[in-house]
């Protein structure tokens, strides 16, 4: 809304989606003032209906985003906070469930204070229920994107919101577990915003509302286009001559003028919408300090439409967000049938101290994992620096191409001169002793072929 007031659920439905056609509801049969016999809890909820125009917290229904169909989940904050009870578990279930039977994206505009404490325990296990309805919508491969708008907290931000597959938010809304009233008194109100919640690498974007419907629309048609059909390597962008010695193609993969990953992605893709954040405490908006190296997200090809997920890093040292932002891109793109194409640039994993705090080494592991039980296929070129194993971490095992321009080695020719005790003049030898030109990884069984800057050889 534009007037400071919070929107209502009917209006956020209207905001996004066209044609929207609500689900019938089974009524239920419920104690008089519910489960605790709640004095005047009947009363309360006869008054917020009347205000509202609702009968629950949760209007349930399916309408258009752009062109794709959707199950849309819209909370009326204005019916007891949109809190969440007996009969919105109900709604949510039977939401959920209509989605699976009828193979439909699920999308949540989230708008509570958490669960209803005139129920008791019999509100707060409605999030068990909840969670179990997204489990089983994950594992039917159907994909969940939520919408935060204000406030969103509570077990609301724990189920349908954090638990989404992709997370938007509505700028300055209140995001948090803990709702205003329950918090610290000296808690930093600036920590329980949208905007902190992407920097701490928990939601993916802030959506001003005029940009919203475009987005959402991006997302879905991104990710309910699944194929089995692996991701080609793009062209090469820069030079097409190879390199006659090792130190040449250290010095071509480490030269300003290469082209990176972002070259690559804007030729390869008409749209994308990145991913944000490791879901950890790891957030990948632009400008943080350190960068984590990676970006990664879903894209439409350029060539035949077809959506393919990417994790490209970025020429600099990945750091373990980045890696952990990766994995989780891979898994999703898994779940949903996605193919996947990875690039490859990196010196190597960020060594630094705080990297070591921040677990490289299990992000590192993750990712590996992640490469290595996916099914949907993936597809790697290597176009710059190939850094160790924060390099080949993101490599996929039988499907890794290369550019003129680039190398791939267990350890940077510097290095390796420096572990063997060599002087600095033969580290140009020692280049060479370790194979790492592109032509080198082709014929030592690393590498598919070599891409060339306007067909794929």
């Amino acid at each position: 809304m534009t007037d400071g007031r919070r929107s209502t659920a009917r209006e956020a439905i209207g905001l996004v989606a066209d044609g929207f056609s609500e689900l019938p509801v089974k009524a239920g049969e419920y104690a008089p003032d519910g489960p605790l016999s709640w004095q005047g809890y009947d009363a309360s909820r006869a008054r917020a209906a009347s205000r509202t125009g609702e009968e629950e917290s949760v209007v349930c229904g399916t309408a258009m985003v752009g062109t794709t169909s959707a199950v849309l989940i819209s909370f009326e904050f204005g019916f007891l906070g949109g809190s969440l009870g007996e009969r919105t578990g109900d709604r949510l279930e039977a939401a959920y469930t209509y989605a699976r039977e009828h193979r439909l994206p699920v999308v949540s505009l989230v708008a509570t204070g958490g669960s209803r404490m005139q129920e008791g325990m019999r509100a707060l296990v409605q999030l068990q229920r909840v969670a179990r309805q997204s489990a089983l919508t994950r594992e039917a491969g159907l994909p969940q994107l939520a919408v935060l708008r204000d406030p969103t907290t509570g077990g609301g931000w724990a189920t349908l919101g954090a638990g989404a597959d992709v997370i938007l938010a509505l700028p300055g809304a209140q995001v948090g577990f803990a709702g205003s009233r329950v918090r610290p008194p000296d808690a930093d109100p600036g920590a329980y915003t949208a905007e902190a919640q992407l920097a701490a690498g928990s939601i993916d974007a802030v959506v001003p509302p005029e940009e919203l419907p475009g987005v959402l629309e991006l997302w879905l048609r991104l990710l309910t286009r699944p194929s089995t059909t692996p991701a080609p390597p793009p062209s090469a962008l820069g030079r097409a001559d190879l390199p006659t010695t090792g130190r040449e193609a250290v010095d071509n993969a480490r030269s300003p003028q290469r082209p990176r990953a972002q070259a690559y992605l804007d030729a390869y893709f008409t749209h994308r919408a990145p991913i944000s954040g490791d879901r950890t405490g790891g957030g990948t908006e632009p400008g943080t300090s350190p960068g984590p190296g990676m970006l990664c997200g879903f894209g439409i090809r350029a060539e035949d439409g077809r959506t393919i997920a990417y994790a490209a890093q970025t020429g600099t040292a990945t750091r373990p967000t980045g890696y952990r932002t990766a994995a989780r891109l891979i898994r999703l793109a898994d779940q949903l049938g996605i193919p996947v194409l990875t690039l490859v640039d990196t010196p190597g994993a960020a060594n630094d101290a705080a990297a070591e705090r921040q677990g490289a080494g299990a992000a590192i592991a993750e990712l590996f994992a992640a490469v290595a039980t996916a099914r949907t296929p993936l597809t790697t070129l290597l176009i710059g620096e190939g850094g160790s194993g924060g390099a080949l971490a993101l490599a996929a095992p039988d499907n890794t191409w290369a550019t003129p321009d680039s190398y791939f080695s267990v350890i940077a020719p510097e290095l390796a001169a420096a572990i063997l005790k060599r002087p600095a003049d033969q580290v140009t030898a020692t280049a060479d002793e370790l194979r790492i030109r592109p032509q080198d990884l082709v014929e030592l069984g690393v590498v598919k072929g070599v891409v060339s800057p306007d067909k794929n050889e």
